[in-house]
């Protein structure tokens, strides 16, 4: 029947808990145990069975309940207690506003395809949307001024179950909004707000939602609306859905729509920062309306806009980049195009590694790269890695000094805490490691936790994470069809005191979940040793087209089966951050087995720590700077290979001698009172030492030092007296690239030594020829350093060189020196660099003339 009235019924709270809603409705909860609980207290069936939804949970529970509890005091009492700890935690003084007082101006705009903030918010996948979501909850605690843009998805990510020979299966149930702790947006007259983006010659309406997340907000965009056409109402129907038509509408609504949305709400950020290649367009819409508002032309609105714009790239293999064929770019922005006042041609150019190759794909990080001042990794090996990858859109820049900065990733800590270790440390940390996780004084007093005290809370954990596990199978095995008998054995599988292992993560084949399989009877002798008990835990989700991923956990499943190791091996279906958090808190070890450098950073093992977990992992992302002996274990050292067939050999193998020689042999090692002390004291090592450095709050304070301030900074001054900086800095950009190819490097000179002791220098002179432009468009550099075998300059340095003398036909004489630090065999060359005091990088136009 055709509905031909909508309306919404909501619950009718007794005023006594009216706080209930609002707590309900801001994220805050989900870093809050005590908000956790008190929702449990309303009905702990309902909790769970309702995803931890709290808004669903108020929609569904009696009006009897309700009524009971707006008259039971201890229920009051309690409710009143964690709402006054959240006013309090909204009102009160931040980092940022400590660091920076009367800064009331600024805003800084996240956009991230997907969000991970609660297992009952279905718009992530994995890693990324976790990162994503951790990131925002860290912004609400520092008080950092900004808002985060992305997509609310109808479907989100698909539900993972598997049939009973173990082959994935993919279910896609549709997110009910209105009992979802989102909220539209409402204009002043009481109706939603919506903006409109052209998509391919069409008109497509959003709907912008609002989603609390502390003090931040989180805006989403929706195109299900029935005023769309039924293909522009797809575009936020399924995360990662779709074929690369579905992929460009989605980034076209993320980063176009983005940025309109925020300006409809009188939101214009001086800071954008792209999570990811997917949100690049954005800068395209920042710099139209730039256009729009100023009169500036496309490169002067470029050059302004690109100030403010920071790229973070999580991609570790060119593969990982959307592209698009330039016939879809064309489809797309070809009425967009008259608004920018360009061509096609110069539209795709700022997507391509070489922009003159028209056939070349539109490449988004590259688009990403182009038009911000900032760019970074997420990991100090994942920015080398990435450096690489762009390194043939900068040809001649040292790849040690491609301009992107290692900013490695964190976890935001309170989201992933037990609350029997955040008790723990509550008590001989004090709630220090709370408000200032950074401070490595605090975590210090990991030390003086009693042994005692530190294992019995870890073994809590890990009996809770057994008890879970027996639940989830039990219902795993319920679905498949299994006999009474089969799903009675459930409860006894897994051994709460038996050694465990966990490993879950996105089954793509590079992170190599079947390593251990490798060699099926090592690994059942390990398994089945009655004095050693051992069993592993597995999760995690293949992409639906990703077959090789999806038999990686068919053969888990199976293996467990044929070998009959169902009590040692346990697959848990539809990993999300629920089935996450019971893991990272409760297992002994876990592991990570990626093929370096393939994985960008990693955050699963960073959240074992603050749970007292234990990492062994390829050193790879966050765990080839993390580890060190003490803290944890080392898959190799860190050596890459051509032959992958090889690597896994190797690398299986020595997995397993770690096992059976180091770490099963340690966590059995119990002294009399039936305590491992060399394995808690490698619990507190890695607490004491890891902790203060893999959290949020030390990576957003190194993104707000290194680029959020600076990129204001630089944005302001581009933007000063209307943009005029902007201009000039616009127009001297395009005298140079008309004068660039005017430029020589005619004559080098040295004193003429071969030889030089440590500590002295070498001195070199340079003759110029600068053509028109001036000494001040310009550094000339002394650039060396020590060489590799095939003689190049390797991790080499640039020295400005000092300007001797200018000639009156053009030509210039530069000096020079390096002083000799270390003993080798060096190399020294010259180059000239185009200079402005306004760069944001000395290779920001990517231009370089080497003698």
């Amino acid at each position: 029947m055709r509905v031909i009235y909508d309306f919404l019924i909501e619950p009718k709270l007794p005023d006594k808990l009216r706080p209930l809603r609002a707590l309900a409705y801001n994220l805050w909860w989900s870093w809050s145990h005590d908000v956790v609980e008190l929702f449990r207290l309303i009905d702990h069936d309902l909790w769970e069975s309702s995803g931890h939804n709290p808004v669903l949970i108020l929609g569904s529970v009696s009006q009897e309940r309700l009524e009971e509890l707006a008259v039971d005091e201890g229920f009051l009492d309690y409710m009143e207690y964690v709402f006054r700890n959240f006013n309090n935690y909204i009102q009160a003084d931040t980092w940022f506003a400590k660091q920076n007082p009367g800064n009331t101006h600024t805003f800084i705009a996240y956009f991230s395809m997907e969000y991970g903030l609660s297992e009952c918010m279905p718009i992530y996948s994995g890693g990324l949307g976790v990162l994503a979501g951790d990131l925002l909850k860290t912004a609400s605690d520092m008080g950092i001024p900004m808002v985060g843009v992305g997509l609310l998805y109808q479907q989100g990510y698909f539900q993972q179950y598997l049939n009973n020979g173990g082959w994935q299966q993919e279910s896609y149930p549709i997110n009910d909004f209105f009992n979802l702790p989102i909220q539209p947006v409402l204009l002043n007259d009481g109706n939603p707000l919506q903006i409109t983006v052209d998509v391919a010659g069409r008109l497509t309406v959003v709907q912008v939602w609002r989603l609390d997340v502390g003090r931040i907000h989180l805006y989403l965009l929706d195109t299900n609306l029935p005023q769309n056409h039924p293909e522009e109402q797809q575009i936020t129907n399924q995360l990662y859905g779709g074929d690369k038509e579905m992929r460009i509408r989605q980034e076209i609504i993320l980063g176009i729509g983005g940025i309109r949305a925020l300006y409809a709400m009188g939101i214009k950020p001086t800071v954008c920062h792209i999570n990811e290649g997917h949100a690049a367009f954005a800068a395209l819409e920042r710099i139209r309306l730039l256009m729009k508002e100023t009169g500036m032309t496309f490169l002067e609105a470029m050059q302004a806009s690109r100030g403010g714009n920071i790229f973070t790239t999580h991609t570790p293999v060119p593969a990982g980049f959307d592209v698009f064929e330039p016939q879809l770019i064309e489809k797309y922005f070809s009425g967009y195009l008259s608004e920018l006042g360009i061509t096609l041609h110069k539209l795709t150019a700022l997507g391509r590694i070489r922009p003159a190759n028209q056939s070349e794909p539109f490449n988004m990080a590259i688009m990403a790269t182009t038009n911000s001042a900032y760019i970074n990794g997420v990991s100090k090996l994942h920015a080398l890695t990435a450096a690489k990858m762009i390194k043939n859109a900068l040809p001649g820049i040292p790849e040690n000094e491609i301009p992107i900065l290692p900013i490695t990733n964190g976890v935001h800590q309170q989201s992933w805490v037990s609350l029997d270790m955040a008790q723990l440390l509550d008590r001989y940390l004090g709630s220090s490691w709370r408000r200032e996780p950074m401070n490595e004084i605090v975590w210090k007093r990991i030390d003086i936790i009693p042994d005692a005290e530190l294992w019995r809370t870890h073994e809590r954990r890990r009996e809770r994470l057994v008890a879970f596990a027996r639940s989830k199978l039990r219902g795993q095995l319920a679905m498949q069809g299994a006999s009474n008998e089969a799903i009675a054995r459930a409860d006894e599988v897994l051994n709460p005191g038996a050694f465990t292992i966990g490993f879950a993560r996105r089954f793509a084949t590079y992170k190599r979940a079947t390593l251990l399989l490798s060699d099926p009877n090592r690994l059942r002798s390990i398994l089945m040793n009655p004095e050693k008990p051992v069993q592993i835990i597995f999760a995690g989700k293949a992409h639906p087209r990703d077959d090789e991923g999806k038999e990686f956990i068919r053969k888990i499943v199976q293996f467990a089966q044929k070998e009959n190791l169902r009590e040692r091996i346990v697959f848990l279906e539809n990993y999300n951050m629920n089935i996450a958090r019971y893991l990272v808190q409760g297992v002994d070890v876990w592991l990570n087995t990626p093929r370096r450098p393939l994985e960008a950073s990693g955050t699963s093992g960073m959240k074992v720590v603050i749970n007292g977990g234990l990492n062994i992992s390829i050193p790879d992302g966050w765990w080839a700077e993390a580890y060190k002996p003490e803290v944890g274990w080392a898959i190799g050292a860190g050596e890459e290979y051509q032959d992958e067939a090889y690597q896994d050999a190797v690398e299986s193998q020595a997995l397993f001698d770690l096992l059976e020689k180091e770490i099963i042999p340690l966590f059995f090692d119990r002294g009399r009172d039936g305590l491992p002390r060399g394995w808690i004291s490698r619990m507190k090592v890695s607490m004491r030492e890891l902790g203060p450095l893999f959290n949020s709050h030390r990576m957003l304070r190194n993104y707000a030092e290194l680029f959020y301030m600076p990129a204001l900074s630089h944005y302001y001054a581009l933007s000063f007296d209307n943009f005029a900086a902007s201009k000039s800095l616009a127009a001297w950009k395009q005298k140079l690239m008309k004068a660039w190819n005017e430029l020589m490097i005619e004559k080098v000179q040295t004193d003429g030594q071969r030889s030089y002791k440590v500590g002295e220098s070498i001195k070199v002179s340079a003759i110029v020829q600068l053509g028109s432009l001036s000494p001040e468009d310009v550094h000339v550099e002394l650039f060396a350093g020590p060489l590799n075998e095939q003689m190049e300059i390797i991790e080499g340095a640039g020295i400005v060189m000092d300007l001797v003398k200018k000639e009156s036909d053009g030509k210039a004489v530069y000096s020079g020196s390096y002083r000799c630090q270390k003993s080798g065999r060096y190399g020294a060359s010259v180059r000239i660099l185009p200079y402005h005091s306004l760069f944001s990088s000395k290779h920001e136009m990517g231009l370089i003339l080497w003698a």
